[in-house]
């Protein structure tokens, strides 16, 4: 609980989050709570912890050891329940197997693994052991992942045999035999068998989980790490360039973790949590394998499709596990706005007590829908503003602290510690209601030790724009009464005769109207304004892709924001090219629209997406040129 809200000064800032820390298992205290020589912070420095300690023992060793941790269930209706006590037997196993072949402190781990319990227990073992995993997204390509194999010069990798999605067991053994092979620093590959009967080769270089495992009871001591010793290296990639691998502290991740989780989504003993986000990306790092379980919650696994085998498993695994809370992406919400309300009207959600959103800016539109639909107008919603490199939230509803109006759309204010601002290109503060450029002014425990192997890349793309400050990237606002409007990213600005104006904007006031589910804007040369808008549209189930459509879409964006931002074209689609996170990836449209090739794709979920827009290419390109769209 906060005794005290910090201001700006650094020894209050840094007794807050002293405060914070208290809450977590150390083993040894720090002697200094923050280092900071920007754009390096060090947090706790000279405590020693260990995460798999306070995420599992001290929960298996306590009156919660029957509480369960983890109910699992796929596409197909199996399902499992790990109470705490099965999920510290699972660890230690896993940490005794992992050790007996080599792995130890200050090792990367590279983990290739599906939405199961295992993997929460492989991960929670490899920290145990002292080690640094870096989780790679099982649906990445075998490229990517030896890239990331490559660029940590990993000694083992962690997979198993398959992962499951949309009916059809997909092969990731198979994938990890191809991206390991001809690569030297690869030592190891531990495979966890899901099914005996599903066929995989076997190389040298596999350890399979399983023929090691027994019934006896096992205990690994956890390894005491320093507070600044790297918990998780998370690749997140740019518009160019390699892929960034973003490294993340223990103490102060940890520290960060805790207090977010609690204050956001005021847990207690009853909860019963769901973070959709796979263990792959950052929202399933804090907001599913460390934040909930360092509170001892019980936390939901889904594995599979959110619309498969129909569009009401998610509202029917609320229902059957009386889940409370439910944190999803935009991107979901308005797949499930296409297929009507009949689909979670068939369910009991009453259960649900907190709806939290991440990944990108949610429209009103669908914020009021999350309300209302799923969250029968009772439950608080809890739109959440940060990124891979933050750690955690940075911009949100706090409820747990009391209430705080909220606004549809807006992400609210920032939560307690964070020192966030809106500024104009010299870092000078912005009036209220002005866009500018969102920075955070001070450091915070979750921030990110940096880019791995890459310290001066780190510094020109986080802080050399604004120095002593972070540039997020995004543009933001804040209203009259200081709330934070996210208007989309900085580099997803079009320039229009003179005016800026961002992406978001335009994608608002497209799916503003019934008929549009998703819209995507982006810009093409205009030799008198500079850009034109094209938009790519998704219309709703039922809403038939009309030129009467078309023109109300133009209309609408012409009417909300003004004619100078007349959409040039508007071209619908099935599907928008996204990453796997959910995120529209509007580079590889203007890229195809430019004639150019897309660069990274490693982060596409569905190739077909952008395939369909490049099969029309040349009509869109033809279109353009004669302004006959």
């Amino acid at each position: 609980m906060i005794t005290a809200v910090p201001s700006s000064r650094d020894n209050q800032l840094e007794n807050f989050w002293h405060q914070q820390a208290n809450s977590l298992p150390w083993f040894k205290k720090w002697q200094r709570v923050l280092d900071w020589q920007v754009p390096f912070a060090h947090w706790f420095v000279g405590g020693q912890l260990n995460a798999s300690y306070a995420c599992v023992d001290v929960h298996a060793q306590s009156a919660r050891r029957d509480k369960i941790a983890l109910h699992w269930e796929d596409e197909q209706g199996n399902s499992t329940s790990w109470t705490y006590q099965r999920l510290y037997q699972e660890v230690n196993q896993f940490a005794a197997i992992l050790a007996q072949h080599g792995v130890s402190k200050g090792d990367i781990v590279i983990v290739y693994l599906p939405m199961i319990p295992e993997s929460v227990a492989l991960l929670q073992a490899i920290v145990r052991l002292g080690a640094t995993h870096s989780v790679v997204f099982s649906g990445f390509s075998s490229q990517a992942l030896q890239d990331r194999i490559l660029d940590t010069k990993a000694r083992f990798v962690v997979t198993a045999d398959y992962g499951t999605r949309r009916g059809k067991q997909l092969g990731l053994k198979e994938i990890v035999d191809k991206a390991v092979h001809g690569v030297s620093c690869v030592e190891s590959v531990f495979v966890y068998r899901r099914n005996r009967d599903f066929s995989i080769s076997t190389t040298a270089l596999d350890v399979i989980l399983n023929d090691y495992k027994t019934d006896r009871v096992c205990y690994v001591e956890p390894v005491a790490v320093e507070s600044n010793h790297p918990l998780f290296i998370l690749y997140t990639s740019g518009t160019t360039g390699k892929p960034k691998g973003i490294v993340h502290s223990t103490g102060g991740y940890l520290t960060y973790a805790h207090s977010t989780i609690q204050w956001a989504f005021d847990l207690n003993e009853q909860s019963v949590y769901w973070c959709t986000a796979d263990i792959g990306w950052i929202t399933g790092h804090s907001y599913v394998l460390y934040g909930p379980l360092l509170h001892g919650a019980t936390v939901m696994l889904y594995e599979g499709a959110p619309d498969f085998p129909n569009p009401g498993k998610w509202w029917e695994l609320i229902e059957r596990y009386g889940i409370s809370i439910l944190y999803t992406s935009p991107t979901a919400l308005r797949m499930f706005m296409r297929y009507g309300d009949q689909w979670p009207a068939h369910y009991n959600l009453n259960s649900l007590k907190i709806l939290g959103s991440v990944g990108e800016v949610i429209n009103p539109e669908v914020w009021e829908w999350y309300h209302r639909v799923i969250g029968y107008k009772k439950c608080t919603v809890v739109d959440t503003w940060w990124q891979t490199e933050t750690g955690g939230f940075m911009i949100a509803p706090t409820p747990a602290l009391g209430h705080r109006p909220l606004k549809a759309g807006s992400a609210t204010l920032p939560l307690p510690g964070i020192e966030a601002e809106v500024v104009d290109a010299a870092g000078v503060t912005v009036p209220r209601e002005t866009k500018g450029y969102l920075v955070i002014k001070k450091p915070w425990p979750g921030m990110s030790l940096g880019i791995h192997g890459d310290a001066e890349r780190f510094q020109e793309v986080y802080w050399s724009k604004f120095p002593g400050m972070y540039y997020s990237g995004d543009y933001a606002m804040r209203d009259a009464d200081g709330y934070f409007w996210l208007l989309g990213r900085a580099d997803e600005v079009l320039n229009i005769a003179g005016h800026r104006i961002g992406t978001t904007e335009i994608e608002s006031a497209a799916v503003s109207l019934e008929a549009i589910a998703e819209a995507a804007a982006i810009g093409v040369y205009d030799e008198v304004k500079g850009e034109s808008v094209v938009v790519f549209a998704i219309p709703k189930n039922g809403f038939a892709p009309t030129p009467a459509l078309k023109e109300q879409v133009i209309a609408t964006v012409r009417a909300s924001i003004g004619s100078f931002v007349t959409p040039r074209a508007v071209y619908f689609v099935a599907s928008l090219p996204k990453t796997r996170s959910g995120k529209i990836m509007r580079r590889l449209l203007k890229a195809v629209l430019e004639g150019k090739t897309a660069g990274d794709v490693s982060t596409l979920e569905d190739e077909a997406s952008l395939d369909e827009v490049k099969k029309c290419y040349q009509v869109i390109k033809a279109a353009l040129e004669t302004s006959a769209l």
